[in-house]
């Protein structure tokens, strides 16, 4: 096994603690996870010395196994030897040792020749020509002269997303030059929507029905093969990933200590708020009564035995030793808002009436709502009618396959509709994702049944893009569309107003103009109100006066944290999409010095490709001569600025300037507006970065990246900033993170929190700025349970304390010291006792034990438990003794907290339970352990509890 791992990492696979990327590889125990470069999926070899005894292979996003395999190929170089031959990188091994050969020696009659970019090979060839191999280029080229296809070109198809006209002008290009021309298609709907919309237009042209993410062109076999993708302007959803976003969506990763940096906000469930310093270790504490032994030096002393633990200043500058296997009372602080609040005070009681109160308050919130939504059921409504042929026939031409939550949002949006009550659900997740598809299909339902639907935005760009959106979906139905908005002039704006009197309009869409008073529905069914926490408070209370018997769809591009989801659930009809719109290219990131070149090379790269971009200051006193810069930067470019000082209207229109595609640049604050989906901006550049936090910066990167484009984000730093500080680290962190799923990695809780104000409501914003976001939802979702009679399902809360249970490593491994003054001819022996840990050997890295004990802390039921088991055996392999007793702690709180039980102790074999403060004796005593081995009594202890 060593050998086999000094070869990988030889031939230049990386060493980390868990596998993320491909070239990577992980040794836990005897598990070696490894991410070869040929693969689409990692391995996962469990050894047994230096025999293998399994190949599987795993899901990259959750860590499990999904499938046995008998053998694998794996990428190495010819020798494992390091290569010391001077001028030559120390680390980069030798390619070839003690074997030579040609190409041509490998190539079989079946094998398939593909020569990606020649020019570029036989540029490297003539490099490692020169010294690393004997052979030259002419040499590796003649390998291939007896292929009998040659060389042909392989190119991306450059066609504009739903542009028809361009379309068909290729089209007649292909067909006057005898090419073959085939289509695929994801549904047999998408195929019958094409031949409609291209009637005419397609004789002679293949149509296929498969999976197909791009174009291409073959010249020399004069073959053109497209995708709908390209034609409709929509990506789809691959079944394998989505069964790995389903997979994901049950392992959601949490940001852990290894991300923490010195001086973040931490919450001690006991003992409060904190500032977290360092992941240490320290001397293990001495027990009371026992001093120092000098009775020789086989003996350890205390300051010697060493322990890991997280650093957490408190006030006062009081600081406390958190051990890892209490890891799990700590979580990130999340408040709601921007002011920190001040460090608790070690036992003076004030956490402890704050949890109180916020749990009081929580409580009585929690009732409001619950009594809101059950006062709301009583309405009488409109029930819309089961879905129609129309209806099928409109949501078969969607011509992009629904991601899962997609899909569960607009189900359970037609089953509101369908009931007798109206319908208040709220639908969350960020542009691009999907939202307005819901609210399509939601309205065209209502249309179908005669009744008028009522869409309003906060802004006019906004109602403009939806008013797009909807008039194209619904070009081939007779549904009339109107918008009324400032972009209106009076008189369009009257026939409007009229003909919603009469009932010649189908659907409205506009601002706050649709709730003024002149405005009168003939039939309203059905109001969409988009980003609602952009509303003013007035105009929420018109809202609920004019549609309190209308069935109502909110859209929020604020995405919701899953845990104040989970929360909530029950308390509102809410539906969460966050599921990215696959095959979008990850956002490319540079992080570099502030430099005038990268400036104008980065704006210079985007106006070629007919892009746009950001240009990111977040400072509106020097925001104009920013802006002159880059006019004398780049003179061909038009730009503008946008910042939140300008006056609305105008600022407005400068955003639908841009949207237009009138300009070029804008030069910006933080103003850039979320629920805006601008698919022609792909370049950000962010000013000063380090200003930033990192969720804020996850947040920049991604008002950029739409699926037909590369995306680029530039994160410029002062240059002393460049290699040193907290600021260093967020943008390496971001750099890193460039998967469009980190969001929930790396800003689920900073990035996601803007949700809660909107949701909760500002009174609630206190309470969160008491205790922390996590344990706020925790007493949410205890309150919510409790008042709906249901269990809550949190952590366990049962103490353990066995005296012949051993839950440090550092402990178990140098046993106490006698006390001072015990007789020195006495030979006590130090009684036996259960190691019940994560042991160091099992589970290396600091970062990921913490994690693991946090796993293990939130387990609340048998299936967990028995989930997690399976997991660790797979991604750790066989475990020892100390985490099967771990396992068996488990054990005994589930079994405890199903009886009522809040304590469970022993000492001397004597089990002391107590349950509403009371001990519970069994004939008039406490039980004790019989069995005759020490492994036997914990799960001695189980079938005690369960016998109560």
């Amino acid at each position: 096994m060593e050998e086999f791992l000094e070869r990988l990492a030889a031939s230049g696979y990386e060493r980390v603690s868990q596998v993320t990327t491909r070239g990577q590889f992980a040794v836990r125990g005897g598990i070696v996870d490894l991410y070869s470069w040929q693969t689409s999926l990692p391995f996962r070899l469990e050894f047994f010395g230096d025999q293998i005894e399994s190949l599987r292979e795993f899901d990259i996003d959750t860590q499990t196994s999904v499938r046995d395999l008998r053998s694998i190929d794996i990428l190495l170089n010819q020798g494992a030897a390091v290569s010391s031959t001077p001028g030559r990188s120390g680390d980069r091994p030798s390619l070839i040792e003690d074997q030579s050969g040609n190409v041509r020696d490998y190539v079989r009659e079946r094998d398939l020749i593909i020569d990606v970019e020649p020019d570029g090979i036989s540029n490297a060839h003539i490099q490692i020509s020169e010294g690393w191999i004997e052979t030259g280029p002419e040499d590796f080229s003649g390998a291939f002269q007896d292929c009998e296809l040659g060389e042909f070109g392989a190119g991306d198809l450059v066609l504009a997303e739903a542009k028809r006209a361009q379309f068909v002008e290729r089209l007649k290009e292909w067909r006057a030059n005898n090419a073959r021309i085939v289509i695929y298609f994801q549904t047999e709907g998408e195929i019958e929507r094409f031949r409609e919309i291209m009637v005419g237009t397609v004789e002679g042209v293949g149509f296929v029905e498969g999976t197909l993410a791009r174009g291409f062109s073959f010249p020399a076999a004069n073959l053109v093969i497209l995708s709908a993708a390209e034609l409709f302007g929509r990506f789809a959803v691959h079944p394998r990933r989505l069964l790995r976003l389903r997979r994901a969506e049950r392992h959601r990763a949490q940001i852990d200590f290894s991300e923490l940096t010195e001086g973040d906000l931490v919450v001690h469930l006991e003992h409060g708020i904190g500032r977290f310093l360092e992941l240490t270790k320290v001397g293990r504490a001495r027990p009371p009564g026992a001093t120092e032994s000098t009775d020789g030096p086989a003996v350890r002393s205390y300051k010697d035995e060493q322990q890991e633990v997280l650093a957490i200043e408190f006030a006062d500058e009081a600081k406390l030793y958190v051990p890892l296997e209490q890891a799990y009372l700590v979580s990130r602080y999340v408040g709601a808002g921007k002011k920190s609040p001040p460090l608790s005070s070690l036992g003076d009681g004030k956490w402890a009436r704050a949890k109180i109160k916020a749990a009081a308050s929580i409580f009585d919130y929690a009732g409001k709502m619950l009594t809101v939504q059950a006062e709301r059921q009583m309405q009488p409504g409109y029930a819309f009618t089961p879905d129609t042929k129309w209806q099928a026939e409109f949501e078969r031409s969607f011509p992009f396959r629904e991601t899962p939550d997609q899909m569960k949002a607009i189900i359970d949006t037609k089953i509101d509709m369908e009931r007798p009550r109206p319908m208040d659900r709220l639908i969350c997740g960020d542009v691009g994702f999907g939202k307005t598809e819901v609210a399509v299909r939601a309205a065209f339902k209502a249309v179908m049944e005669g009744k008028q639907v009522a869409v309003l935005a906060p802004t006019t760009v906004l109602a403009q893009q939806h008013f797009e959106v909807f008039r194209q979906r619904m070009l081939e139905y007779p549904v009339r569309i109107e918008m009324l908005s400032r972009f209106r002039s009076h008189s369009e704006q009257k026939k409007v107003l009229q003909l919603l009197r009469e009932g010649g309009v189908d659907i409205v869409i506009g601002t706050h103009r649709l709730i003024s008073g002149d405005l009168v529905f003939k039939d309203i069914g059905l109001v969409v109100i988009d980003e609602e926490q952009r509303f003013g408070v007035l105009h929420k209370e018109k809202f609920k006066e004019l549609f309190k018997l209308v069935d109502v769809l909110t859209l929020s591009a604020t995405p919701i944290p899953r845990t104040l989801y989970l929360s909530l659930v029950g308390v509102k009809d809410m539906s969460t999409i966050e599921t990215p719109p696959l095959n979008r290219l990850p956002v490319e990131t540079v992080v570099s010095a502030y430099d005038e070149r990268i400036v104008r090379a980065a704006i210079d790269r985007e106006l070629e490709r007919q892009g746009q971009v950001f240009f990111l200051h977040n400072r509106v006193a020097s925001i104009e001569r920013v802006r002159e810069r880059i006019v004398h930067l780049c003179p061909q470019a038009r730009v503008e600025i946008g910042h939140g000082q300008m006056d609305a209207d105008e600022l407005e229109a400068v955003m639908a300037r841009f949207i237009a595609g009138k300009t070029d640049v804008l030069v910006c604050t933080t103003i850039i507006e979320s629920g805006l989906d601008i698919p022609n901006a792909n370049t950000i550049i962010i000013d000063r970065a380090d200003q930033f936090g990192l969720a804020d910066l996850y947040q920049l990167r991604g008002r950029v990246g739409r699926a037909e484009h590369k995306a680029y984000a530039y994160l410029l730093l002062p240059r002393e900033m460049m290699t040193v500080g907290a600021a260093r680290k967020r943008i390496s962190a971001i750099k890193q993170y460039s998967s469009l799923g980190a969001g929930f990695r790396i800003a689920m809780r900073d990035l996601e929190i803007r949700g809660a104000g909107s949701i909760l409501g500002t009174a609630q914003s206190g309470h969160i700025l008491a205790v922390g976001f996590d344990l706020y939802c925790q007493l949410l979702k205890q309150a919510v349970a409790q008042l709906k009679g249901q269990k809550a399902g949190l952590r366990l809360d049962v103490d353990v304390r066995l005296d012949f249970v051993v839950t440090n490593e550092a402990e178990f491994i140098a046993p106490p010291t006698k006390p001072s003054g015990f007789p020195a001819a006495a030979k006590t022996p130090v009684p036996e006792r259960i190691p019940a840990f994560i042991p160091v050997a099992y589970v290396s890295d600091p970062a990921m034990r913490i994690r693991s004990y946090r796993e293990i802390a939130e387990i609340t039921s048998r299936e967990q438990l028995e989930r997690l088991r399976r997991d660790w055996r797979d991604r750790f392999g066989a475990f020892p003794p100390a985490v099967d007793s771990l396992f068996a702690l488990v054990e005994i709180k589930l079994a405890a907290a199903e009886s009522g039980v809040s304590r469970v102790e022993v000492r001397e074999r004597k089990v002391m339970l107590t349950r509403h403060g009371d001990f519970i004796l069994v004939a008039g005593k406490f039980p004790r352990l019989v069995g005759s081995k020490i492994d036997q009594h914990l799960p001695e202890i189980v079938e005690l509890i369960k016998k109560l």
